[in-house]
């Protein structure tokens, strides 16, 4: 797991940097629509890194988070099917990239939609459920954008503002455990990344 502590050490960097900010932004905006690492960990390092600045970041993540959202709802909009209403080949590149996203599972989430709607959009925007997934499936199904868009800035917000606020009035309580038990921490991330493709396969 050294490489890992390794790559801690070189985010929790970002903090000191002028880029560190935007850098924050966008791996928050892409996570939401295509990238896979959720921007959590660069938000966590920052905000550990300059305290004073935690809720700034947490707001700054839910925002670019909330972009990146609209953005994958486009991709599924404007770019998942063609004239004919069969996949795209953009369409069939997200099938083959993202683990467990089959063409099963893309239907099964339709009926998701169709039975809860904004909590469908809400709980993959606040949990460990890859959130990219759900972006760009309500695009292609057209879900209603406005809804689409309010449970996603709830959803995220609360997420990244709960991290970032947490940090702020208990920052080196937190830095000390992450310190203390970052290979377990990081051995648990994984699992939940994890268990979020495992949740949308099996029981969605």
């Amino acid at each position: 797991m050294q490489w890992v502590r390794d790559l801690y050490d070189w985010v929790l960097k970002w903090s000191e940097s002028k880029y560190g900010t935007g850098a924050l932004v966008v791996m928050a905006f892409a996570e939401a629509s295509f990238f896979p690492i959720p921007p959590d960990v660069l938000l966590i390092a920052l905000a550990l890194g300059a305290r004073n600045k935690a809720i700034r970041y947490g707001i700054l993540c839910s925002l670019g988070s909330i972009a990146g959202a609209m953005f994958g709802f486009g991709i599924g909009y404007f770019l998942w099917w063609t004239n004919s209403n069969e996949f795209s080949g953009l369409a069939q590149f997200f099938f083959d990239i993202v683990p467990g996203f089959t063409h099963d599972l893309f239907f099964r989430i339709q009926e998701q939609y169709n039975t809860w709607n904004f909590w469908v959009i809400f709980t993959a925007g606040f949990t460990p459920i890859p959130f990219k997934i759900f972006t760009v499936t309500a695009g292609a199904f057209n879900i209603n954008f406005p809804m689409f868009l309010i449970a996603s800035t709830i959803s995220r917000s609360a997420r990244f503002l709960l991290v970032s606020g947490l940090i702020w009035k208990y920052g080196e309580p937190i830095r000390e455990f992450i310190d203390r038990y970052f290979n377990k921490l990081a051995i648990l991330f994984t699992v939940l990344l994890i268990g979020g493709f495992f949740i949308i396969r099996y029981f969605i």
